[in-house]
């Protein structure tokens, strides 16, 4: 039953009610749910006087208590039609609104609101509006009952008689709190409703908000309705198919697609595949027979699918076993680097006994330029069999190795599988090259993934990520090629046969340049061999002083060079052909960039002429030993490694402990400091092997007997004055050969590495072998013969001696 405000008498107070989450509007009636204590002290004092309460919204809904600050001004006068308690302590009450009111002044706040409230009059506000024509009020509330039935015909959901109780409302502010009450609006935008006063000002804002309302529900429309007719277009479209192969199949004809997947179907069972991966791809080509064409996933199966027919499961190339001809591609193409060499005819050699046998993985550890990539090619050729690099230098992501999994968008198998793709036989030659250069970060490490393709035990079951099917590598021979055999990690190290490739002497250069690269520079720059001759002289030249390198890249450069400046001179008339020399070439390439050490020009006390090895082949070495006027002591320069200066220390001991055999003086020790240096100080030196070398020097000068100047030497030496064995015995000997000195003082236990020397080299050199220090000093010293140059400077002797 409506409750008619102008008969209800408003007392100057009244209890307040903070409601949350809503604003009560006048003649709206709906239950309330009050459980804070306050509130209920309210509604208790409101039934206990005259029913009537003052209603008002909060500015925060989550605040429990509210302040005089945080609650709206305006509300709405309601009478307490009924008042139910509830089981949990909270109270119902069903309340309809009956006018609005303001807040003039708060009374109390304790135990509940209290508030003075000025009643608003909206029948003085109707008068002022009595100006308004009357049909443009019945326009705006036409056109709000309008709106509204739209909002309801696009599906919001609004109570169901809201219409039929507008019929009879031709109030503008009745109308328009009618609507708002009904809307749902948040608490700011009714109260912005509520505490308009002005009618027709009230109406024009709810007819804002029903136009911004329909705005929003017109979008969501268009939204489900092109969504429906894409789903509809989608279901007409496959229908339609469906019954175009119904069509063409009763015709006896077949559909592009049909034709495809057979076509499909045929070629994953011809692919020669194994049972467990043929398995896998009928089943993946199932589920795209199923699909949709243009669904996303069907163009990932069926890549995936074109990868498994693709793959070599079963093509191989046959190997050439004629190990004559095998053996005449690899010594056309590379010189000398016998020991790979041997290994590849060996495996032939098994191959042509055993047909079952498992590819070997080889590992060419040696400095860059000598050939170690080249040789996997040639090794290829000489087999019959396919070839593919794969550069690993940087390579930090384990995907790459193992492949990516399918879930992720633009997967693809790793390097490996693709290799096999690529070169279509599942027997090729693989070049893993630079292995020592792997990488890892976050995505993983590689050379753990590598493991299993490098693994003969495993390899016959590789899982690349993508596939997901195993896949045999075991017929793969796999050749990995690094320059530092300690950056490769000793799991992977392990599992790989380790060919070392130090590099190339003056004379296996000399060979190459004249069988390869003189004719390759000779032809890339245009000039022929009437116009550019070389003599053995100046390659030897070249070699010497323009090159310091373990390979022979530098020195194609250089020949190269030299071919560039012959052109020019041709070609601008300065002459008709060159002779290249060891007088040419300085002319054409200006100073010489690299200077050796010849041997020494006479027998000295404490210089001795050593032997060392670098990447670039063997060296002569001068150790120079000087004494003078001191208390004892070591002075070690010449930029020598800690190993080398525990060699200088260990010699100098067994000299002290040996001083009686020796003839040294004990006073000696005593009264004068030694010097040891090492020329070329820019350079740094290390190693074991100088052992002998300063050993010799420092006794030389204790007992003022001079050093053979036709001797090199070698060898780590002990406390106890043995001598070890040393590493690098071709390319030193090879360097003291080039230095003129034809006699080599070598560990005894070294006896087995001067067979790697070529014998044309050997018959020149005369190789002496030691186990003990006292040898060494009785082949090279001269004992019955004393130094040439002595001084005496205040009271003391000084030997001062100078390289030659």
């Amino acid at each position: 039953m409506a409750i008619d405000d102008k008969v209800i008498d408003i007392p100057e107070s009244l209890p307040m009610l903070p409601v949350r989450d809503i604003v009560i509007f006048p003649y709206m009636i709906l239950p309330l749910f009050v459980g804070r204590e306050a509130s209920i002290h309210a509604v208790e004092e409101s039934l206990s006087r005259n029913r009537l309460i003052f209603l008002s919204s909060q500015k925060e809904i989550t605040e429990e208590n509210p302040s005089e600050e945080s609650i709206y001004k305006t509300g709405t006068i309601a009478m307490i039609m009924r008042m139910r308690k509830l089981a949990d302590g909270r109270v119902k009450i069903l309340i309809q609104g009956v006018g609005k009111g303001k807040i003039k002044k708060f009374v109390k706040n304790s135990p509940h609101f209290e508030v003075e409230v000025d009643k608003i009059d909206e029948s003085t506000l109707d008068n002022q509006n009595e100006e308004m024509p009357t049909a443009d009020i019945d326009t705006l509330i036409r056109h709000a009952k309008e709106q509204l039935e739209k909002v309801i015909a696009l599906g919001r959901m609004l109570s169901p008689d809201i219409l039929l109780v507008l019929d009879d409302v031709s109030d503008p502010g009745r109308l328009a709190d009618l609507i708002a009450s009904h809307l749902n609006l948040k608490v700011a935008d009714a109260q912005k409703v509520l505490e308009t006063q002005d009618p027709i000002s009230r109406l024009k804002l709810v007819n804002e908000i029903l136009a911004s309302e329909l705005e929003v529900l017109q979008m969501q429309a268009r939204i489900r309705n092109n969504a429906k007719d894409e789903m509809n277009k989608s279901q007409r479209e496959y229908f339609l198919r469906e019954q175009m192969r119904a069509i063409k199949n009763e015709l006896g004809e077949q559909d592009s697609k049909s034709e495809e997947m057979d076509e499909l179907r045929e070629k994953l069972l011809n692919a020669g595949m194994p049972d467990e991966v043929q398995q896998e791809a009928l089943k993946q080509l199932g589920r795209l027979e199923r699909m949709h064409p243009d669904a996303s996933e069907a163009s990932m199966v069926r890549t995936y699918l074109d990868w498994l027919v693709d793959l070599p499961w079963k093509k191989e190339t046959a190997d050439s076993l004629d190990l004559h001809v095998a053996q005449e591609i690899l010594n056309s193409d590379h010189y000398g680097l016998e020991k790979a060499k041997d290994r590849i005819m060996e495996f032939l050699a098994v191959r042509k006994l055993k047909n079952d046998m498992k590819g070997p993985i080889l590992c060419f550890c040696g400095p860059p330029g000598v050939g170690k990539t080249s040789l996997g090619k040639s090794i290829a050729k000489s087999m019959g069999r396919e070839y593919h690099r794969i550069a690993l230098g940087g390579v930090k992501d384990e995907a790459e190795i193992r492949g990516h999994r399918r879930t992720y968008v633009g997967a693809m198998p790793g390097k490996i599988i693709q290799a096999l793709k690529q070169v279509a036989t599942r027997n090729p030659v693989i070049v893993l090259d630079e292995i020592d250069k792997l990488g890892s970060d976050f995505r993983g490490d590689p050379s753990a993934a590598m493991l299993e393709v490098l693994d003969p035990e495993q390899n016959a079951t590789f899982r690349d990520n993508y596939l997901n099917v195993d896949f045999d590598l075991s017929k793969v021979l796999f050749i990995a090629t690094a320059n530092v055999l300690e950056n490769i990690p000793p799991a992977l190290r392990d599992r790989m046969e380790l060919i070392n490739i130090t590099g190339y002497t003056e004379n296996d250069k000399l060979f190459i340049a004249k069988e390869h690269l003189v004719k390759r520079q000779l032809d890339g720059n245009g000039v022929t061999a009437e116009q550019a001759k070389f003599t053995d002289d100046g390659l030897k030249f070249l070699i010497s002083h323009y090159t310091r390198e373990a390979g022979v890249r530098n020195l194609e450069r250089e020949v190269g060079s030299v071919c560039r400046k012959i052109a020019k001179k041709v070609v601008m008339g300065e002459v008709e052909e060159v002779t290249v020399t060891s007088e040419t070439v300085p002319d054409l390439l200006g100073a010489p960039r690299f200077l050796r050490d010849q041997k020494l020009k006479e027998d000295s006390v404490g210089i001795v002429t050593g032997l060392a090895w670098t990447q670039a082949g063997g060296e002569t070495l001068f150790v120079e030993a000087l004494k003078m006027k001191g208390k004892g002591g070591l002075v070690l320069t010449g930029q020598m490694g800690d190993v080398m200066k525990e060699s200088a220390t260990a010699a100098l001991s067994y000299a002290r402990a040996h001083s009686r055999e020796l003839g040294i003086e004990d006073e000696w020790f005593e009264n004068h400091q030694i010097h040891i240096h090492m020329p070329a100080g820019a350079i740094p030196k290390d190693g074991p092997s100088a052992g002998v070398t300063i050993a010799s020097a420092i006794i030389s000068l204790m007992t003022d007997v001079p050093v053979r100047k036709d001797i090199a030497m070698t060898g780590e030496v002990t406390l106890a004055g043995r001598v070890l064995p040393v590493g690098g015995i071709k390319e030193k000997a090879l360097a003291a050969l080039t230095s003129g000195i034809k006699t080599v003082i070598v560990p005894f236990q070294n006896q087995k590495d001067v067979s790697d020397i070529p014998e044309q080299f050997k018959k020149e050199l005369k190789f002496v072998y030691v186990e003990h220090l006292d040898e060494v000093l009785q082949i090279a010293l001269l004992k019955g013969k004393k130094a040439k140059t002595s001084t005496e400077e205040s009271g003391e002797e000084e030997t001062s001696i100078t390289a030659a």
